[in-house]
């Protein structure tokens, strides 16, 4: 049942950015005077519609006038993606016919080359401007989440242990660039290509020089910085077996059943293995050490909550507006990182691209409209970041060629124009298998 919901939320999540990024292009395309023949989410392939304004016989019955309208509104079967059809413009469908015919006044290939530009960056720009109104709204009605990488402590995985981090180090910047929140601390370390890292290790600063060739395994490994949790008590859960144990708010556990517990991820794997059995476990609260007796449960739990190490900053509407461009800003930026990352090969980078299994993934198993929000957001620049790369068959590449045009002034011939768009086919299909591929190998792994 998780996985449906999962599998629904995507599906609400691509339908709304699709029709969102089509219709940049339709606005743009009127605003111009070019006539736009289809206007579909999902592909009409083999022409099997599911719903269509000029064919789907209830629908035009109740609005007989559609039928003769200029635009054809639809869905199709093939839930791929979505498109635009301007007239006039070699696209997907391969309408080479057409090409053939005298220009008309209304066809794409007539417009002034500014206008055909505007038109093909429409769907970019408005998959900017969604996900810039999306992150103000987040930054409105819930705020922005952190947590201060100046109070946190990494927990090393076997591969940050490998790379010269230890457990507790305290990171102090990446070549001088001083992390904020300690969420983004993988992340900035693989797309800022760093040299030297500085830490703080008990109470001396280390200098730890990074191997550059590791950086597909930095890109590949999730979790190599896990924040190291002090097992500090924020509250006794009251129907707890240990709600009288004598434990209080504040106490640090140091030790159970004679275990070094310096952080919770030391706690929890000897919780579990004594879960049923009551041990004796020892507490720091201030300067004194306590023993009790403490009950963990079959579940391998004690009874007790932690501090959240999450700082939150509020914005009201206006200060929203700042924030949520800047959020935008930022996303935007790292994700044009990461995609230098990729195309980079040594890097190995490209193993972490997937395909919509990926993005099924990353949906939360119950709804949750913060993660949702968030998620549209950051695949709508996703998406309008890969439309922009100078691929025959992407806006990007339709952008190139016109910009060839604009300061050359030579337009590219339809014969050109058709082999790009064939090679661009090719080119998005490979890339479509190595992340199908991807998300494969993951599964069976």
């Amino acid at each position: 049942m998780t996985v449906l919901l999962q599998i629904l939320q995507v599906f609400i999540a691509l339908s709304l950015l699709i029709a969102i990024h089509e219709a940049g292009h339709f606005i743009f395309a009127r605003l111009s005077g070019t006539r736009v023949d289809k206007f579909f989410l999902f592909f009409d392939a083999g022409g099997i519609k599911l719903f269509s304004t000029k064919t789907t016989g209830w629908f035009t019955r109740l609005f007989p006038k559609m039928k003769e309208a200029e635009t054809e509104y639809g869905i199709g079967w093939l839930p791929i993606g979505g498109y635009c059809k301007i007239n006039g413009m070699i696209d997907e469908s391969f309408d080479i016919e057409s090409m053939r015919q005298e220009p008309k006044p209304w066809e794409f290939r007539s417009k002034p080359a500014w206008q055909r530009l505007l038109i093909m960056l429409g769907g970019v720009l408005f998959n900017f401007i969604f996900a810039i109104m999306v992150y103000i709204f987040i930054m409105d009605k819930w705020g922005q989440s952190y947590i201060p990488n100046s109070e946190s402590r990494i927990y090393a995985s076997a591969l940050a242990e490998d790379l010269g981090f230890r457990t507790g180090d305290r990171i102090l910047d990446f070549d001088g660039y001083i992390p904020e929140d300690f969420l983004n601390l993988q992340s900035d370390l693989a797309r800022r290509n760093v040299n030297v890292t500085t830490v703080l290790r008990d109470n001396d600063t280390v200098r730890i020089y990074m191997d550059r060739s590791r950086i597909g395994d930095i890109v590949n490994t999730p979790m190599m910085f896990d924040l190291a949790f002090p097992f500090i008590i924020n509250d006794i859960v009251p129907e707890s077996a240990n709600s009288g144990s004598g434990l209080m708010p504040g106490d640090r556990i140091i030790a159970i059943d004679s275990c070094r517990t310096d952080y919770f991820q030391d706690a929890a794997g000897i919780l579990s293995n004594c879960s049923g059995e009551t041990v004796p476990v020892s507490v720091l609260r201030g300067r004194d050490t306590l023993r009790f007796n403490l009950i963990i449960s079959e579940e391998g739990k004690i009874g007790v909550s932690l501090e959240s190490p999450y700082r939150k900053k509020e914005y009201n509407f206006f200060q929203a507006i700042p924030a949520g461009l800047k959020y935008s800003f930022d996303t935007l930026k790292g994700y044009i990182q990461d995609l230098k990352l990729v195309f980079t090969p040594k890097t190995g980078a490209y193993k972490s691209v997937g395909s919509v299994i990926t993005i099924v993934q990353v949906f939360p198993e119950k709804w949750n409209w913060f993660r949702f929000c968030h998620l549209i957001a950051i695949i709508s620049i996703m998406l309008g970041v890969m439309n922009l790369l100078p691929i025959p068959g992407l806006d990007g590449g339709h952008a190139m060629l016109l910009c060839y045009e604009i300061l050359t002034g030579n337009k590219p011939s339809d014969k050109f124009l058709i082999v790009a768009q064939a090679i661009g086919m090719v080119l998005l299909l490979a890339l479509m298998i190595l992340a199908l591929g991807n998300d494969i190998g993951r599964l069976i792994d």
